[in-house]
């Protein structure tokens, strides 16, 4: 097995400037010449860090904590590829875990962030405010990023244009004739929520239309909260012809509904998500969806805390490359002129 020596020796530089800049060591100072060759000599001995010795001597474990509300959500898929494709490339690895392992003051969350397991965490909310309130303790000691979300006890967050992805849906919906369109939102005062209703409202209001108060439904993001937004929406003979629902697992439920209400998608009612997803995809029919950057939120929600281990100070980023796009499938279709109005 390949030593720090062995690469010196073959990068020709001293051992402390191989050990500095394998370990990213923020006072390291080589030029990008050098760096490239230690690397390159690194990868040609097939060099391997010993990772328990380097904790000990940094005190850090080379390990950051990734929470979001539920593993088997298939929208996290690309975030947690993101994440892990980034820390691969740092030599960290990624812990993940739920919302619920973060109960305060609960053994979950003190064995998942205490004892010095993780140098950082990642943390997606979800609608359960004392989430956050239960990582203050270790946001005091090392670094967090809030995806989605932007807190004051966290001051580092990573969020993604959820207004534009909005927007864009709704533009969609209006493209195809469609002028009396409903939002099924998450909870009130989520901050996604917010925002998603807020580009709703405000496409709406570009061209003139008007929001009916009875189209706006607040449940939450999944399918059973879809179910419910159905039963708001297409229960009566005053409904709309189209929705946006915010989140494409609502989006589900909503479709799922629907069809048990006697309702024909697209040709009663049209209906477009926020997020893409397999389920999307593989629904009946197939939904229309604006995709977000879920990858590139999951990379670059890494470099951030990478850079906050470093000792670099906390920003707010918004991840809006690339822009939301639309996805058109089978659950959108042109409004039929007489149910226009």
């Amino acid at each position: 097995m390949a030593t720090l020596n062995d690469v010196a020796a073959r990068a020709g530089v001293s051992v402390s400037a191989v050990s500095r800049v394998l370990s990213d060591a923020p006072e390291t100072r080589v030029s990008d010449e050098t760096r490239e060759r230690i690397k390159r000599a690194a990868r040609e001995l097939d060099y391997r860090p010993n990772s328990a010795g380097r904790a000990l001597r940094s005190a850090r474990s080379n390990v950051v904590a990734l929470v979001v509300p539920d593993l088997m959500n298939a929208i996290f898929i690309e975030l947690v590829r993101g994440v892990e494709d980034a820390a691969i490339q740092h030599d960290y690895l990624v812990l993940m875990g739920r919302t619920e392992d973060l109960e305060p003051g609960g053994e979950r969350a003190q064995k998942l962030l205490g004892e010095g397991r993780v140098d950082a965490l990642l943390l997606q909310p979800g609608d359960d405010p004392s989430v956050v309130d239960a990582i203050a303790g270790f946001a005091e000691q090392k670094p967090v990023v809030i995806l989605n979300s932007v807190e004051a006890n966290a001051p580092g967050s990573a969020t993604m244009p959820d207004d534009v992805g909005a927007r864009v849906a709704v533009r969609h919906l209006i493209d195809l004739g469609h002028e009396r369109i409903a939002f099924a939102g998450g909870v009130p005062g989520n901050p996604t929520n917010v925002r998603r209703e807020s580009g709703f409202r405000a496409q709406m209001a570009s061209v003139g239309l008007d929001v009916d108060p009875t189209f706006v439904t607040s449940f939450g993001y999944t399918a059973v909260d879809g179910e419910r937004a159905a039963d708001a929406l297409l229960s009566g003979e005053h409904r709309p012809t189209a929705i946006f629902v915010a989140n494409v697992n609502a989006a589900i439920g909503l479709l799922s509904r629907a069809r048990r209400l006697g309702l024909a998608v697209p040709a009663d009612v049209s209906i477009v998500a926020l997020h893409d997803s397999w389920t999307a995809e593989n629904s009946w029919p197939p939904l229309t969806t604006v995709t977000m950057p879920w990858y590139e939120l999951g990379r670059r929600a890494f470099a951030q805390v990478h850079g906050r281990i470093q000792g670099e100070d906390p920003t707010g980023i918004v991840v809006d490359d690339p822009a939301p796009r639309l996805i058109v499938r089978e659950s959108t279709a042109q409004v039929d002129a007489s149910r226009r109005r």
